[in-house]
């Protein structure tokens, strides 16, 4: 990747550990150089603002979630997106959110937590904010408007999630289920006394993504090149510990199911989850 390339990679999105950034990065290296485009990766560490970079004029392959591509956040191209090796997948590129709680309390069910204290992301977040609203939308009701007695918003990350279920400044939050299973496999201990209550419906998952101004032959041959990679003998390596299968082409309108959920909440008056 040659250092004053014009296009930048990128997958903080699900760079759990430095280690598994080294990962994505090399498969991005392999994808840039099967693709005949030169990529530079940039690294973006937490907490700086995602939507600052996502709206970069010269990305040539970074992770973006899906709502901000279909709320039109900034105006990118959807490359591929990565399919999760997990048996709720079903080999296809989607994704949910699992609503977590400590190993040791004592709910069973997700309406055990209402009038307790819950959390989320940031607003343009599909599964920290826009899934949760859309999972939490089906249990309220003109008499309970308000299902808890706190909710904590702007958390950011997802791993700010997890750490404040872990030390009791929340009793439920939402975690992406793939950044979950990387977590999970590659810094065990950070999941250590969590369990998952109950997950979301599923939804298409985050794609890799050009800016708008990358040329349209330069999108094509790196599309090509993600949703070829599988066939590739660089991939297994790979592959296993970023527990992915391959992936799958991507496109905008894909994730106009974000934008249905989001419409729903606001018609029902439940802009944000409460």
């Amino acid at each position: 990747m040659g250092t004053m390339s014009p296009w930048i990679a990128n997958a903080r999105m699900y760079s759990v550990t430095p280690e598994v950034e080294a990962l994505w990065r090399r498969l991005l290296t392999q994808v840039a150089d099967e693709a005949g485009v030169a990529l530079e990766y940039l690294p973006y560490p937490a907490p700086r603002p995602l939507e600052d970079l996502w709206s970069r004029t010269d990305l040539g392959a970074v992770l973006m979630c899906g709502y901000p591509i279909a709320l039109g956040l900034a105006p990118v191209q959807p490359l591929a997106s990565p399919i999760p090796r997990a048996p709720w997948a079903a080999r296809r590129a989607v994704y949910r959110t699992d609503l977590i709680v400590r190993e040791d309390a004592p709910y069973e069910r997700l309406e055990e937590t209402f009038a307790g204290r819950a959390g989320w992301t940031v607003a343009h977040s599909h599964s920290g904010f826009n899934a949760l609203r859309h999972h939490l939308l089906a249990y309220r009701s003109a008499q309970r408007p308000t299902l808890y007695r706190e909710m904590v918003g702007n958390l950011v990350t997802a791993r700010n999630v997890l750490d404040a279920v872990r030390e009791r400044r929340i009793d439920v939050g939402p975690l992406d289920a793939y950044w979950h299973m990387l977590i999970a496999r590659h810094a065990p201990g950070l999941c250590e006394g969590v369990r998952v209550l109950v997950s979301t419906a599923l939804a298409p998952m985050p794609a890799f993504v050009a800016a708008a101004g990358i040329p349209a032959a330069a999108v094509e041959r790196l599309r090509g090149a993600f949703t070829s990679a599988a066939r590739r003998p660089w991939f297994a390596e790979l592959a296993g510990p970023l527990m992915i299968e391959g992936f799958a082409p991507a496109s905008r309108a894909m994730f106009d199911p974000a934008l249905a959920w989001d419409r729903e909440a606001r018609a029902a008056g439940y802009e944000t989850p409460a």
